[in-house]
């Protein structure tokens, strides 16, 4: 039985996805009597997150220098929390408990396939939207499916929006204002799960 411990997926998130995950573990380690010491100071971490939150802005432009300055920050976040997930780790020697209250995400023992649970933020720019869901250990693949203006109610009613090997996924050239559903389902060397529950976003 493998040992419960706190996942390092933060590093494949996409960057507002990821700012708005280290700024949450940020604040469940402050203050949090199981990890009194972490191995970087939480107040350093912070400021980086802030450094990647600002360049994160500032490449919307698209220049290279700041595209450029986007990446190295990234790489400062990634390097940092990586630090501190193994602290929590360490400190933590398995228990379930203690790794939430951490605020990352936990490696579980295998468990039978249940339906992915999504989300949808603002994407890169206007018009696009960013679909993150939970990830499916057995998943070669995901299907993302769409449909503006109301919830389906026959399955005609979705269209695909595209595919991906991760469980996130960006749909670009939206109608700004509109109103659009978004699913998921899993494609698994067995089988196709079910489609998430439908989420609604307004596109910005």
């Amino acid at each position: 039985m493998k040992k419960i411990r706190a996942l390092y997926d933060f590093i494949r998130f996409p960057i507002p996805v990821k700012i708005t995950f280290c700024s949450s573990v940020l604040e469940q380690l402050t203050g949090n009597i199981l990890f009194p010491e972490p191995d970087v100071p939480l107040a350093e971490a912070k400021t980086k997150v802030d450094k990647l939150n600002t360049t994160y802005l500032a490449s919307k432009d698209g220049s290279h220098t700041a595209v450029s300055a986007m990446h190295d920050a990234e790489e400062e976040v990634d390097y940092d929390f990586r630090i501190l997930a193994a602290y929590v780790n360490r400190i933590a020697n398995g228990d379930e408990t203690a790794i939430l209250s951490s605020g990352f995400h936990i490696m579980k023992q295998p468990v039978s396939i249940q339906k992915p649970v999504l989300a949808a933020i603002d994407g890169d720019n206007s018009g696009y939207v960013y679909l993150i869901a939970k990830a499916v250990s057995t998943a070669g693949s995901y299907i993302w499916q769409m449909a503006k203006d109301k919830l389906p109610e026959t399955e005609e009613g979705w269209s695909i929006a595209g595919y991906s090997t991760q469980a996130y996924f960006q749909v670009k050239g939206l109608d700004v204002a509109a109103r659009y559903y978004f699913r998921m389902a899993a494609i698994t060397p067995t089988k196709t799960t079910d489609y998430t529950p439908a989420v609604m976003k307004v596109v910005m």
